[in-house]
């Protein structure tokens, strides 16, 4: 019992480092946001860590094959996504004159689903690892893969906000470059593995 859920802690601390850095992001993109909303973003980050492990352990017991071939395409995906979200922060607060006084706009709806698909699409491929669990115990380590992620999150999200205050203008384009930046590193390690 003991080496399962250090093992589960471990896997939702290892998924959670791309989720703290776009919450870190987020939190530089808006220093004024409420305890409610940061909430929801680790909530959105959370949901998709212990859905994406469920995913592929289903995948691995029901469709190997299938999940096999689609595994090669899950660094792009991802990349790509945070490609689009930080390149799009980055060109909005150039055209925008993110100046002290630019009014600070709050992760859409759409922009934070890309967000939690992006940095939890990498955990899909906790499924072979957790292969041999019985449901109940996938789903227990997904939980606290969940509950890992949150906590996280938060952190991330109050030290953006910190360091956004401290920023003012230039918060938006750190914020965009990070995820860039992740981005950059998922292809990277994925070339290198390969």
């Amino acid at each position: 019992m003991f080496s399962f859920l250090l093992n589960s802690i471990l896997l939702g601390i290892g998924l959670a480092m791309d989720a703290f850095s776009v919450s870190l992001a987020n939190g530089l993109h808006d220093p004024k946001m409420p305890a409610g909303r940061m909430s929801l973003i680790a909530g959105t980050f959370a949901f998709f860590q212990f859905l994406m492990p469920v995913l592929g352990w289903v995948c691995v017991r029901f469709f190997v094959e299938t999940f096999t071939f689609l595994q090669a395409y899950i660094p792009f995906a991802a990349a790509g996504l945070l490609f689009l979200i930080g390149g799009k922060m980055v060109l909005e607060s150039i055209r925008n004159g993110d100046g002290e006084d630019s009014e600070i706009h709050t992760v859409s709806a759409g922009a934070l689903l890309m967000q939690g698909i992006a940095t939890s699409i990498d955990a899909l491929s906790v499924g072979f690892t957790i292969a041999e669990y019985t449901p109940v115990m996938a789903v227990s380590s997904a939980l606290i893969i969940a509950v890992v992620t949150f906590i996280i999150c938060l952190a991330g999200l109050k030290l953006g906000r910190h360091f956004g205050t401290r920023l003012s203008g230039k918060a938006t384009i750190l914020g965009g470059c990070i995820l860039i930046f992740i981005g950059i590193r998922i292809l990277l390690d994925f070339f290198r593995a390969g």
